[in-house]
Formats: structure tokens, sequence, C-alpha cells
């Protein structure tokens, strides 16, 4: 990474990109040559910032951050927090956040604790809309929409694809499954199996997210293969273990078993029940 920009402090300027006088970024922070910075913003020692990147006026950036290329982190963002938890006691924990994020105004984002995998993870593209929060430890994959107000307590899983709707509170170690939807004020306190649409409090399965399918370019094979895993979980009055074999089975070509995996996953790796 180039490190033209390191060292630069309030009312510093330079030749290169846009970072503006007012704004206070500690000596050993690591950002590119080409990172935009807006005024007063303040950015720590342990921050590193991918290409093209640009932070808004008072956003302040902590902690052991890593920020990949072409995020776009709104005005009075707060990003690298440390941890909202009792136990947490200092220790070097991170936040990793991948390219191409937007992060709108008023979003927390935390830092990881030792207690976990000690990282909180953000990938590729995602759209986190004004006053999401997401909480230590959490992973969110490529692609979500967390709409405003969405939060995502610790542990929490998000991922490839998943929308988040406004007000909706994700509760400690839940899974969302890739291209689900939750809709407004949801209260996901279990895992939701992938390609569902869920809403309410308390929360129900109301079938499946087609018309995100559709949009992502599956294919009607693809679309059916799913529809038959709905079908097994939640029509057919099947226990859990009897709908995962049933499921397993379905995976008779390559875009099946691709999504069978996704699905299988999921049930197998879940701690806190599916949604059911």
């Amino acid at each position: 990474m180039h490190h033209a920009r390191r060292g630069l402090k309030a009312g510093a300027h330079t030749a290169v990109g846009s970072i503006h006088p007012t704004a206070i970024i500690d000596a050993a922070a690591q950002l590119d040559a080409s990172v935009q910075v807006g005024p007063y913003a303040v950015i720590g020692p342990h921050v590193v910032i991918g290409a093209g990147s640009t932070v808004g006026a008072h956003a302040v950036i902590e902690g052991r951050t890593t920020i990949g290329a072409g995020n776009h982190i709104f005005q009075f963002a707060s990003v690298g927090a440390p941890p909202q938890d009792k136990k947490y006691a200092g220790e070097p924990t991170e936040l990793v956040i991948g390219e191409r994020n937007t992060i709108r105004e008023f979003c927390t984002i935390n830092t990881g604790t030792a207690q976990d995998r000690g990282v909180t993870s953000v990938g590729d593209d995602n759209w986190i809309m004004a006053y999401v929060h997401i909480a230590h430890d959490c992973r969110v994959g490529n692609g979500t929409v967390l709409a405003n107000n969405a939060t995502l307590a610790g542990h929490v899983q998000v991922d490839d694809f998943a929308i988040i709707g406004g007000l909706t509170g994700i509760h400690q170690f839940t899974r969302v499954g890739a291209y689900v939807m939750a809709g407004f004020a949801s209260h996901i306190s279990q895992d939701v199996p992938p390609f569902m649409m869920v809403d309410g409090n308390p929360l129900a399965v109301r079938g499946l997210n087609l018309e995100g399918l559709r949009r992502r370019g599956f294919s009607a094979g693809r679309v059916a293969a799913i529809k038959q895993m709905h079908r097994l979980l939640y029509r057919q009055g099947l226990t859990l273990a009897a709908a995962r074999a049933a499921i397993a089975e379905l995976a008779v070509d390559d875009e099946a078993r691709q999504d069978v995996a996704r699905m299988l996953a999921l049930l197998d790796a879940s701690s806190r029940g599916i949604a059911r």
C-alpha cells in the first residue's frame, strides 16, 4: 500500500488527493494517497485505508481497523471503536472491512473480542444504511443490504446478498443465510435458512425470497430446487432431520449442489435452531 499520506496532522496539506486541513490523522495511520478525508474526521494510529476510499466529515475511525479500496464512509460514522462488551479488557482485537462498501451516517461498527475470533468482518459491496450497528465479532458477507437502524448483536453472521429490513434486531450468535429477505422491524433470534423471506415478532417464515433470487439471476431450475427445499422444511410436516436428509438428495447437478450445500451448511452449523 502507498503511504504518501502517512503522518498528516490537522492543518497539513498534500499535493495529492484531498484531506481537509481540519482532519486529525495519526502519524502511524496508513492511508493510500487517493483517500479523501472530510472536515474534522479523526483517524487513529492503527488504521489502514485502501485506494479510492472516502471518509466523511466528523467520522471517527479508530482501533486496529483495516479498510479496503473504494469504500464510502459517510459523516458521523463510528468505525473501529472498542466492543460494547463488559469483558473487554483492551485486547488488540480487529475490524476488517473489504471493498466498495457504503457506510452511511451514524453507523457504529466495533472491533472483535478475545472470547471469539477477535475480528469483526465486513466483506465487499455492502450497502449499510444510517444508524446500523454491527457489534463485536460479527461476520457480514458480500452484497448485503442492512437498512436503517438494523442492529446486529455480538457474534451475528449475515451471509451473502441477505437483505435486513429497517429497525430489525438480530440476537447474539444468530446467523442469517444467503439471499434471505427479512422484513421491517423483524425480531430474529433463531437462524434463518438461506433463500427464505421472514418477518415479524415473533419471527415467521413467510415463503421464499423469489423476487430476490430472480434479480440475482437464478435460473428456473435453481428456483425449482429451492422451492422444493422450502416445501421439505416448512410444508410437509417433516422433522428437521428428515427434511435435511431429503434436501441432501436434491443435489443432482452443479447448480443444485451449490444451493443445497448452502442450505446444509447452515442447518448443520445451527446452534440456536432455525426459524421454523
